[in-house]
């Protein structure tokens, strides 16, 4: 069972983050095909038989413990390609394909440390009444690759009104990285989101594509969730 509340405080935090207008944006994809492009010591997480692959364009505010933030560098938007995925030692969490960056800083200092394949783009968000839009261009390193969508924010579930899938698609407590010493995890801990209904207005996105996927079909999945405080802890063997 899939539930909204974090069984595990990040006691020692190596980082705090804000994540704010985020959205998720998440298609049904084949197993196997999703399975393929996992490293050794994952496996591809299903719900009724489906894997899930998620776009997830949002603002990200970055404090370290004992560092007073520098805004240029601490806040920018960022766009993640991803799926989920359980270790060998039973641990569920979030597998990324991709994760574009506005901060050439940041993008460098996560490729280092947690080693996640992070690219540097050019990026926007731009916010109007219930209308959201993401703006993604990427920068560097290759390959080439762009996203803009378009979002219409509806109304905050109650707590009842969420299913188990909307747990699986947005409760994720553990992050995976696989660099070459092996397959490496850190912890998140937050509250439960303040999940809302949203709807994809419209969508040209290559980032999918980039991670060596093929193009999603049908209609996606949408929740949008306006911030969330994360402590992140430190990457683990």
């Amino acid at each position: 069972m899939y539930g909204p509340i974090c069984p595990v405080p990040v006691k020692r935090a190596a980082m705090v983050h804000w994540w704010e207008e985020l959205t998720f944006i998440h298609w049904r994809f084949d197993p196997e095909v999703v399975q393929r492009l996992l490293p050794r010591g994952l496996t591809v997480e299903t719900f009724d038989g489906t894997a899930w692959v998620g776009l997830v364009p949002f603002f990200l505010r970055v404090g370290l413990p004992k560092v007073r933030p520098i805004p240029w560098l601490s806040r920018f938007p960022e766009t993640n390609v991803r799926t989920y995925a359980r270790s060998a030692d039973g641990t569920s969490g979030v597998w990324f394909f991709s994760l574009d960056a506005a901060r050439a800083g940041a993008v460098i200092a996560a490729r280092s440390t947690y080693r996640l394949p992070y690219f540097w783009s050019k990026m926007s968000i731009e916010h109007s009444g219930s209308t959201i839009s993401y703006q993604s261009v990427r920068r560097w390193p290759r390959p080439r690759a762009a996203s803009a969508a378009t979002i219409d924010i509806g109304t905050r579930y109650a707590p009842d009104e969420l299913t188990e899938l909307d747990h699986f698609l947005t409760a994720r407590w553990a992050l995976f990285s696989a660099p070459r010493s092996g397959l490496h995890q850190a912890r998140a801990f937050h509250d439960q989101w303040p999940l809302h209904r949203a709807r994809l207005v419209d969508l040209d996105d290559s980032l999918v594509i980039a991670a060596g996927l093929p193009s999603p079909q049908g209609s996606p999945l949408v929740h949008y969730a306006p911030s969330v405080e994360v402590r992140i802890g430190w990457p683990t063997k």
